[in-house]
């Protein structure tokens, strides 16, 4: 299903950048009450940290942040505000290294990158069978989520999910954060990810993971990189198994999945995304009957600053996606 939604971005804010930029750089990051972190082991020997908001038997919902985020961006901490206020718990899994501490295996994390998910997904699972659970993913984590649930199908027990501001086809993707302004967030984007990797080496150096550190190594230098077409076919496909980056890209789009995902989802996309263009878009025939895509005129990415008095922002995802998941939570 196709529809076009009622958002309309603020009369101050309708330019794509602005919607894109504002939330990221001014935005005052909302005080998350009854907040703890659970560290986890995963079955490789490594750790996932996740962050855990409210108490009690509510239903709970799993958000996965966007690309060089975490459980402190602000467009999380927003949605789990509200989800408190609606009586429901939420677990943001940070990815490997992004939590405020490196991981401890060369492994990272990665647009298709889908066994940590299964593997959290089943651990809250085994302790709450009975509880409702859905899931909410960010701009990668989007496309995380989605991959997920086409590759589960039937076997996932989630009550509903919702993905925002998804780089359904990461070619396409690339290629946009090469032209125009939009090089501006590859810069930024990919100045991170090289910290990233930098940090990553130097824990794995001192805490005597040798072997792992020696995959980075390998990798050479790095510091060269300057488009997501370059780190992905270096760093991406380098530690993770792909042949190089069309098939890390062939492999990990997620508009491929779209047409079996079976639990009620909503896809919610920008008209004017900086990140993407048009061309990523499914055609309806794509598209599971479970699975519902909204594109908005105006928002950019994981933006959707609407209208509001005197100047105060509304962040209308935290309305859009609370109203979706409450009609199955």
């Amino acid at each position: 299903m196709l529809n076009k939604t009622p958002f309309k971005p603020a009369w101050w804010l309708r330019n794509r950048h602005f919607q894109t930029l504002y939330p990221a750089l001014l935005r005052r990051t909302p005080k998350v009450p009854h907040l703890w972190r659970e560290r986890i082991s995963t079955p490789d020997g490594d750790f996932l940290d996740l962050d855990h908001c409210g108490t009690g038997a509510g239903p709970r919902v799993i958000l996965l942040h966007g690309l060089t985020g975490s459980s402190g961006s602000g467009y999380i901490k927003g949605l789990q505000v509200e989800f408190l206020r609606r009586g429901w718990r939420s677990v943001v899994m940070n990815f490997r290294g992004c939590s405020g501490e490196s991981n401890n295996k060369a492994r990272c994390y990665h647009s298709g990158e889908t066994e940590d998910i299964q593997f959290v997904y089943e651990s809250l699972r085994q302790r709450e069978p009975g509880t409702q659970c859905a899931a909410v993913g960010f701009s990668l984590g989007g496309n995380v989520l989605l991959k997920w649930l086409g590759e589960q199908g039937g076997r996932v027990d989630l009550a509903a999910a919702v993905a925002v501001s998804v780089p359904l086809v990461l070619n396409l993707c690339a290629s946009k954060l090469d032209n125009g302004f939009s090089k501006i967030y590859r810069a930024n984007l990919l100045k991170r990810l090289k910290t990233y990797m930098r940090l990553k080496q130097a824990h794995l150096e001192r805490n005597g993971h040798q072997a792992e550190a020696e995959k980075i190594r390998r990798l050479g230098d790095c510091s060269k990189i300057s488009s997501f077409w370059q780190y992905d076919d270096v760093v991406v496909a380098g530690l993770h198994g792909f042949k190089d980056v069309h098939d890390y890209y062939q492999r990990s789009s997620s508009r491929q999945f779209l047409k079996h995902i079976t639990v009620p989802t909503l896809v919610i996309q920008a008209d004017d995304d900086p990140f993407m263009t048009s061309a990523v878009l499914p055609a309806v025939d794509e598209l599971s009957a479970h699975v519902q895509l909204e594109v908005t005129c105006g928002g950019g990415h994981v933006g959707f600053v609407a209208r509001q008095k005197f100047f105060k922002p509304y962040y209308w995802l935290e309305q859009r996606i609370p109203e979706f998941l409450g009609h199955y939570l």
